[in-house]
């Protein structure tokens, strides 16, 4: 049996494939709300759990957003710490007594996964695991190998042997090639939390029988844009000015602008658990009293007090999703003492990623440029991933190549199940 893994940025699964060549079976995991084929990739300390020893249990997945969400004591909630994998500064962080570093909170969630495996009866000391194509830090510069070192560490620390990585795109395309009876040039476009990735790949019966099978890749390509950024900017433009984003306040007989780092943090869902700290709270306690009306931040100031960040983006990821499938939605969010009503419209949704379309659609540009292949030699374009499912994102791809040619499916598994079609190819070798 061949194990995929896909650590993601917000969701992560795995999936087993046996040694015919059926499609990969995705793990599933229990949840209050029944079964579920991805695993948040998130994780909770919380004060009081602890071991016989009274070591702290860290929560994974489900769990631990079950306890973030009803604990009655101290509990550190950690969430999308795949984007630090290209940060050098960030090596790691104290957690109620304990310093984690940042290969030892990966490897939390990839053991998660790996017990997930082996509960099904597979033992997993070899994997297959997806990463995107290209690591990008948050200045725009490639951070590949040192990323990727840092991730064998981590599954070294989950007790995973041997890990072999596959770009994502590519690891999509396997799991849109199972479905093939004829070989087709495919365009797979792959939609994460913090990557959009494209691969151009020759795909069907025609590829396993190639002494190599993985010569059939054209191209790749990545651009460190995708479902977080759409999020970001929902925030950004649709309900910053609710927490006084654009007021001013009085300094010296001068009005000056709020500080835009802090509401810089406020648009990474990640970041926000980062403001609660004395020094930003009384700073934002200080501006309130010379603002002309201090409700805003004092709807700011109880956000970030009660912990409420991870709930305000639950409702920013349904907003989304509504925009995905109608014209408007009333974006509400109602957590005692905090409330916001905001009807948000899909043009001003598109309006607010003009940027980050532009962006994706020049990466797939730049892979036809550099590829020297034609959109009208391409058979099929198959998109996965969550932000696949916004409009304005399978538009730049029914303008290029043409809604007919437009498959989609796997949003959320594809990448575990091609995943594990590939360790059985790189495996079996």
């Amino acid at each position: 049996m061949f194990v995929g893994m896909d650590f993601g940025t917000t969701n992560s699964a795995v999936a087993i494939a046996g040694q015919d060549r059926a499609a990969a079976d995705v793990v599933s995991f229990a949840t209050q709300a029944g079964p579920a084929q991805t695993l948040r990739s998130v994780l909770a300390f919380e004060a009081k759990n602890r071991d016989a020893h009274r070591n702290i249990v860290p929560l994974v997945g489900h769990e631990a957003i079950d306890a973030y969400l009803h604990s009655d004591g101290e509990c550190r909630f950690l969430q999308s710490f795949k984007s630090y994998l290209t940060s050098r500064l960030f090596t790691g962080t104290s957690i109620l007594g304990r310093t984690y570093s940042l290969e030892d909170l990966v490897a939390l969630i990839v053991a998660h996964l790996r017990r997930a495996a082996e509960a099904e009866g597979v033992p997993v000391a070899r994997v297959v695991a997806g990463r995107p194509v290209r690591f990008v830090a948050e200045g725009g510069e490639t951070e590949d190998d040192y990323a990727t070192g840092r991730l064998v560490e981590a599954f070294a620390k989950a007790g995973i042997d041997e890990v072999v990585f596959e770009y994502e795109p590519i690891a999509a395309a396997y799991y849109y090639e199972s479905t093939l009876t004829e070989d087709q040039t495919v365009l797979v476009a792959d939609f994460g939390g913090g990557t959009s990735d494209f691969c151009l790949i020759r795909l069907g019966p025609g590829r396993t029988k190639l002494a190599r099978p993985e010569d059939a890749i054209i191209g790749t390509a990545g651009v460190g844009i995708a479902g977080d950024a759409f999020d970001r900017r929902i925030v950004e433009h649709g309900l910053s000015a609710h927490f006084g984003k654009n007021d001013t306040y009085l300094s010296g007989g001068k009005s000056l602008p709020m500080p835009a780092w802090v509401y810089a943090k406020l648009e990474r869902w990640h970041h926000v658990a980062f403001l609660n700290t004395p020094k930003t709270l009384r700073l934002l306690q200080d501006l309130q009293r010379h603002v002309d009306d201090p409700e805003p931040i004092e709807q700011l100031l109880a956000l970030i007090e009660h912990n409420l960040g991870y709930h305000l983006y639950r409702a920013v990821e349904r907003a989304k999703l509504d925009l995905s499938r109608g014209e408007e939605t009333l974006f509400r969010f109602d957590h005692a003492p905090v409330l916001v009503e905001r009807r948000i419209l899909r043009s001003e949704f598109e309006s607010w990623i003009g940027k980050e379309l532009a962006a994706i659609e020049g990466c797939v540009e730049g892979l036809l440029d550099s590829t020297g292949i034609a959109a009208d030699r391409i058979d099929r374009v198959f998109l996965t991933g969550g932000s696949s499912l916004v409009p304005s994102v399978r538009a730049i791809f029914a303008r290029r190549f043409g809604e007919d040619k437009i498959s989609a499916g796997g949003e959320f598994i594809s990448v575990a199940s091609g995943l594990a079609q590939r360790a059985r190819e790189v495996f079996s070798a």
